[in-house]
């Protein structure tokens, strides 16, 4: 088989498909983490929230509830990294059986497609998994090092390090949790990724699909005007 055979079924919509599938990735990442500050994101309001944990926890002694917090933090990004390192040991092992792929997609009536090219479209996904991975370690990674600058954080807030020590605490945090939704976010573009199999017109639905569900969560959603309320002098109706 020729190099030019080997692509036989992938047309320039797949490309175009494959183009909106990343800019809408990159594109959601800017529009959350780069919101104007009259209309911030849920991502920023939270970034907001944690200063505020981090400033409070100076007074707080012992620190329980602080490390359990962050202990549960850990957790979450720990399970996300061991989740997308079984899907990526199960798409390595799909690659190694395209020529199966393919012909359940012939019985299927779907693209008669070499087996080179579905192995691109496998590599797609293992590609935002595996960024997504490696999003989640390093979310880990600086939750760590959250947790051993709140227990160096002094308790009397009289001290002259227990601001600026708590507030390096925040951006760390900070940090970690933009890591750890941009693997999130990830994911969901991976999920948009696997339309791919069925043609790249559902592959770029999908890839819009997640867009909005990412941008309504981030700036439409109820959670988001629950964050922004006034609860004291104006709550939002319908809250229990």
């Amino acid at each position: 088989m020729t190099w030019i055979e080997q692509f036989d079924g992938f047309s320039p919509f797949d490309a175009g498909a494959v183009v909106a599938l990343i800019g809408l990735w990159a594109l959601t990442n800017y529009i959350i983490e780069n919101a104007p500050a009259h209309r911030p994101s849920v991502t920023q309001i939270m970034a907001g929230f944690r200063r505020d944990w981090m400033r409070t926890m100076v007074g707080r002694n012992p620190r329980i509830v602080d490390t359990a917090v962050l202990g549960f933090l850990r957790q979450g990004s720990t399970f996300f990294a061991s989740t997308t390192l079984l899907i990526i040991g199960g798409g390595l092992a799909v690659l190694g059986n395209t020529e199966q792929l393919s012909g359940v997609a012939a019985d299927f009536a779907l693209n008669n497609t070499s087996p080179f090219v579905w192995e691109v479209k496998i590599l797609i996904v293992l590609a935002l998994v595996g960024n997504a991975f490696l999003k989640f370690v390093w979310a880990h990674r600086l939750f760590g090092y959250c947790a051993i600058l709140i227990v160096s954080v002094p308790n009397d807030d009289t001290d002259v390090n227990a601001l600026p020590m708590a507030a390096k605490a925040a951006e760390i945090c900070t940090t970690a949790s933009r890591s750890f939704n941009r693997g999130l976010r990830s994911i969901y573009f991976a999920l948009a990724g696997l339309a791919w199999l069925v043609g790249p017109v559902a592959l770029t639905g999908a890839a819009v699909i997640s867009f909005l569900v990412l941008y309504r969560r981030e700036f439409k959603s109820r959670s988001r005007a629950i964050l922004l309320a006034d609860m004291t002098n104006n709550p939002v109706k319908g809250l229990a």
